[in-house]
């Protein structure tokens, strides 16, 4: 989905180091520890990111002065090269709920360790999960277990547009919970990715 691009200001310590060149990758950012409060960043390092929009839900609640309407929109972004980031966004109209779903899942985007975790492949390269990892979102929880080279996602259709985005290309996916949720579905995924993170692995794993 392409939407104009506003030049960036940096207005944090961080997006102004970022600005000066003081930092040469978004993994040496990520690394930093320091919080990331500006989707500028993400697009100073990732400028072809990629985003899909999960759902788009209509809320409404009852005021005082009559029935009020907003939409919140779902949003994964990343690479397909090991960078996924989640977010959500509320608005009366939905375009604008898109976009500040967009730029929330650009401040949440993280580093997606991948490898070859299978004992059935071996290969080395970076096409799956290198180790079995479980996230939780409300009552859905999802367990990503490295899959061999040409299995392909063997999950349903969100995860499969979160994992792509990701760059994961093999993986088998085991769901507890209700997965007809996009939100909760969408939320463990991501947080299971993240888990790779978690874990130090040896030679060989990105």
């Amino acid at each position: 989905m392409a939407y104009e691009r506003v030049e960036w200001v940096p207005a944090t310590g961080l997006g102004r180091a970022v600005a000066a060149g003081e930092f040469s990758s978004l993994e040496e950012v990520l690394s930093s520890g320091r919080p990331i409060k500006e989707a500028g960043i993400i697009d100073a390092f990732l400028p072809d990111l990629s985003d899909e929009v999960l759902s788009i839900d209509m809320m409404q609640r009852m005021t005082d002065s009559g029935r009020r309407i907003k939409f919140r929109a779902v949003v994964v972004v990343g690479n397909r090269d090991g960078y996924i980031g989640y977010g959500q966004g509320k608005d009366v109209q939905v375009g604008a709920a898109i976009l500040k779903a967009i730029a929330n899942a650009k401040l949440n985007i993280i580093k997606v360790r991948r490898g070859c975790g299978s004992w059935e492949c071996g290969c080395g390269n970076p096409h799956s999960t290198p180790m079995l990892v479980e996230g939780k979102a409300g009552s859905v929880r999802v367990t990503l277990r490295p899959a061999p080279k040409g299995i392909g996602l063997v999950t349903g259709e969100i995860g499969k547009k979160v994992l792509d985005l990701a760059g994961i290309r093999d993986v088998w996916v085991m769901t507890k919970g209700n997965t007809r949720t996009t939100l909760n579905y969408a939320k463990a995924t991501y947080e299971a990715l993240k888990q790779t993170n978690m874990v130090r692995i040896g030679g060989g794993r990105h």
